[in-house]
């Protein structure tokens, strides 16, 4: 068995997660990982955008955006709503895209009854972002106006707002939207390679395209829509974030493709990614290939992101648990790579991290959000006897089209954003923000920062899910 070199903070992330674990220990107890796995994947039903199929099987939404992209010319109907707002956001729809096809990847044999639900999910995503690329050397980057929306509270069926498409081009570049789309259709066309191959063909030939639409035109999203990018714009050196994105897309094309020049391209400029930002989310994800990765969001997280002593893994800025459920990912993916290739991790001082060692440091990060915690409280709605009732939530806080069939104008929903009742539309599946840093959490529709769902902390968590129901 060889051994891979421990970093300092690896080995302290591994001290503090077994001590915590232990601390921890009084408030674990068994869960029922496929019950949360099926909730988790229900999310993204309530997520959609577009012409609803007979199978919705949350109800109380209905068609929305059927309009979409008219004012381009284009037809954008369908893909998600990233949050609790009504805007669609490309750059996190094609990460949550690009991470659920990831999990059907790693552990798709393992979801059962499940997958095809899992497909479905990644298909929603992935048709919308072919409609998305379908002009040549263009990529949407939003519909929907973000202050406009923002502004009112009003359920996706009635948006009276302005549904704005903002796109980039050659004019106006976005590698990182567009090379992270790159990376979305790729990790796609691998999922339907065998199940449909004219579509995953589709899907890759378009990823080619966009991918070096991306690395040709460079330039930040940032400055070519402006407010368009609110609240998802680039916080950081924008060129730094742009090979981020690209190395992304071609690691993720090297893994569809096999194609050398691809991993040329990844070997060749991983030096220009975002290694001083240690965090793996939305906009910051790092990688050498698809089988033995160089995961810096794993070894070399900086102090700012630490355990709780009950156990969760903390990032200070608001939804946590994106980060919780993203590093669990790659944990868990980790240590499959680690346990294919019959290596370990030497710390030092006799303590060696083994596949086992993270497997069981993500089954804490997991028990945490489904109610193993110091409030006894389940972070995903619908899941266990307590979880949150005031989500921040449009759909799910307003009255659904079934009970109030009249639209709803702007400001008509504020009386239900201040209401002190329960949500009436329980957006099953859904996965808060999560607590604060000091275990607490305020379950109200105005702390958004850790009442708001969003489909990039679902995502990455059906891969994780999926592997504990081998037992």
């Amino acid at each position: 068995m060889s051994k891979i070199m421990c970093t300092s903070y690896l080995s302290g992330v591994l001290i503090l997660a077994w001590m915590s674990t232990m601390a921890a220990a009084q408030n674990s107890g068994s869960h029922n990982y496929a019950d949360a796995l099926s909730k988790c994947l229900m999310f993204f039903e309530g997520q959609r955008s577009g012409k609803l199929p007979p199978s919705q099987r949350i109800t109380w939404r209905k068609d929305s955006g059927l309009k979409d992209g008219s004012d381009v010319g284009m037809d954008l109907v369908g893909g998600y709503y990233d949050a609790g707002d009504n805007v669609k956001f490309n750059f996190p729809m094609a990460f949550t895209t690009t991470m659920l096809s990831w999990s059907v990847l790693e552990f798709g044999q393992l979801m059962g009854s499940e997958l095809p639900h899992a497909l479905e999910a990644i298909r929603w995503g992935s048709d919308y972002l072919l409609k998305s690329t379908s002009v040549p050397d263009s990529v949407v980057g939003v519909v929907g106006d973000p202050n406009g929306d923002h502004t009112c509270w009003e359920r996706p069926e009635d948006m009276t707002t302005p549904r704005t498409t903002y796109v980039v081009n050659k004019e106006k570049p976005g590698s990182e939207v567009a090379a992270e789309t790159a990376a979305a259709l790729a990790a796609s066309s691998m999922v339907f390679k065998d199940s449909d191959k004219f579509y995953s063909a589709s899907l890759l030939n378009r990823s080619i395209q966009v991918f070096e639409f991306a690395d040709k035109y460079r330039g930040s999203y940032n400055d070519s829509i402006g407010e368009g990018a609110c609240p998802f714009t680039v916080i950081s050196v924008a060129t730094r974030y742009t090979y981020d994105e690209l190395l992304w897309g071609a690691a993720w094309l090297y893994k569809a493709t096999k194609i050398p020049q691809y991993w040329d391209y990844v070997k060749n400029n991983i030096q220009f990614g975002t290694h001083s930002s240690k965090k793996y989310k939305w906009h910051s994800c790092c990688v050498l290939n698809g089988d033995v990765m160089n995961l810096d969001g794993i070894q070399n997280m900086p102090a700012s992101t630490y355990l709780f002593l009950s156990g969760l893994l903390f990032k200070p800025g608001g939804s946590n648990l994106q980060h919780s459920t993203s590093l669990s990912f790659l944990l868990m993916a980790y240590a499959g790579y680690m346990k294919a290739s019959n290596k370990v991790i030497d710390c030092g001082n006799n303590f060696v991290v083994t596949p086992a060692s993270l497997v069981n440091f993500t089954k804490g990060q997991v028990d945490y959000i489904l109610g193993s915690n110091p409030l006894g409280m389940s972070y995903m709605v619908g899941y266990g006897k307590k979880f949150p009732q005031k989500i921040h939530h449009r759909g799910s806080v307003n009255p659904s089209m079934e009970n109030h069939l009249q639209q709803m104008q702007c400001h008509e929903g504020d009386l239900y954003f201040k209401s002190t009742d329960p949500n009436p539309n329980i957006l099953v599946g859904a996965i808060v923000g999560g607590p604060a840093e000091d275990d607490t959490f305020e379950d109200s529709r105005s702390n958004v920062q850790q009442s708001e769902p969003t489909t990039y902390i679902n995502a990455p968590f059906v891969g994780v899910l999926a592997n504990f129901l081998k037992g």
